[in-house]
């Protein structure tokens, strides 16, 4: 099943921003866009070393109940400027429908800018399963146990 995911631009978005696209046949994730605030379209947004903010898409989402939408980041912003996001990957769920933002931090070195329609994160749809949570009197035995971090071998 291919779900449809519905969009609606937030109030004062820039409707000629792209939605977000699979970039490639094979791309897993479609790459989400800035869509800036009028007043930060010319000149962008600038983050500074260890500054995080919220990026605006200027889109609202309808996910359908059963998807939930995962937001994560660009290999290429990270590689090659350091932006990643705070929370990896985000959690949309299927009955939200606030304003999609991407929390970005940059872990770079320098300032990085971020342009109005730049591709700044990418969101992968996956198929949500709730569990049923109970209380039990004890766990059954594996080889690991209660081994924790590191605990199957090197890293």
């Amino acid at each position: 099943m291919r779900p449809v995911l519905r969009f609606v631009h937030t109030k004062g978005a820039d409707p000629e921003v792209a939605l977000p696209s699979y970039e490639t046949p094979g791309a897993a994730g479609a790459d989400l866009r800035a869509n800036l605030d009028a007043p930060d379209r010319e000149r962008g947004l600038t983050l500074a070393s260890g500054a995080r903010a919220i990026v605006p898409t200027g889109l609202r989402v309808a996910i359908p109940e059963g998807f939930e939408m995962q937001i994560r980041p660009r290999s290429g912003l990270a590689l090659k400027h350091g932006l990643t996001l705070v929370n990896t990957p985000g959690t949309i769920d299927s009955d939200y429908r606030g304003p999609l933002g991407i929390i970005l931090i940059n872990h770079g070195d320098v300032p990085y800018t971020v342009a109005h329609g730049e591709r700044i994160a990418q969101m992968v749809i996956a198929p949500v399963v709730q569990a049923e949570c109970a209380l039990v009197g004890g766990l059954d035995d594996t080889a690991r146990g209660a081994g924790g971090f590191g605990s199957t071998g090197r890293s």
